[in-house]
């Protein structure tokens, strides 16, 4: 049952559970009491009393998150909310997408959104690996041998972070850009890492996400990759999951 609405597009697999827990998924109008509930189809399912349609095919975006939005449908502190800034920026009739990983408030960049809750969940498992590159704009002395350590992992404040692969770009006194390709994408890592070093980040930018690069697309806009290029990539995973049937 959860499966099946997450491949929906309603919510990840985990939050669907959570919905029927909470008693806000029906069929023909009576609550479904467990996530184990065996459904064949969607036919009379309802959400909130919402009726959610069968599922399409799988759909995967780009999109260039702004600096100042938060990750998510929306804020109790009344912030803006990537949502505010996909309403004009996604193909008109788009349905629901939801983001595959987060990007921090401050934190600007490719950001991938699909329809498909079982296929982002694959993507989120720290085991499926796909690696994340960012740019980082830093304040503070360091060197390239130093960075270089980061191939062997790292522990900030009790966390273990996996290697890093860390370059220097440019430098201009104590200012410099940092490109850091990592695979794990623990809550805030980039971040973190880099002030564990000493150094104060002043812009973090995420320039790519496995194949899928974010090239000159401007702040704010997104665009949908082809069937062709997002079989490719899902082909490529260490692990899978079952496709959808195309619509």
């Amino acid at each position: 049952m959860a499966k099946l609405l997450a491949r929906a597009g309603v919510a990840s697999r985990r939050e669907v559970e959570r919905l029927i827990i909470e008693g806000r998924v029906t069929l023909d109008d009576v609550v479904i009491e467990t996530p184990s509930t065996v459904l064949t189809s969607l036919r009379g399912v309802a959400v909130d009393g919402n009726p959610i349609a069968e599922a399409e095919g799988t759909r995967l975006f780009l999109f260039h998150k702004p600096s100042g939005l938060i990750t998510a449908e929306r804020d109790p502190a009344g912030r803006p909310t990537i949502y505010t800034a996909l309403r004009n920026a996604l193909p008109e009739g788009t349905g629901r997408v939801m983001p595959i990983g987060r990007l921090d408030l401050n934190t600007e960049g490719l950001l991938l959104l699909t329809n498909d809750g079982e296929f982002k969940r694959q993507l989120e498992l720290p085991a499926t690996g796909v690696p994340r590159t960012y740019r980082a704009r830093t304040f503070g002395d360091i060197t390239q041998e130093q960075l270089e350590q980061l191939m062997e992992g790292i522990e900030v404040d009790g966390v273990i972070y996996g290697k890093i692969d860390a370059n220097m770009e440019r430098r201009t006194g104590r200012n410099q850009w940092i490109e850091m390709t990592l695979t794990e994408g623990k809550n805030r890592e980039v971040r973190r890492v880099l002030e564990a070093l000493g150094l104060q980040v002043s812009r973090l930018l995420r320039t790519a996400y496995g194949p899928f690069r974010l090239g000159d697309m401007p702040k704010g806009m997104a665009g949908e990759v082809s069937q062709r290029d997002l079989e490719n990539f899902r082909k490529s995973l260490p692990s899978q999951n079952p496709t959808r049937t195309q619509a």
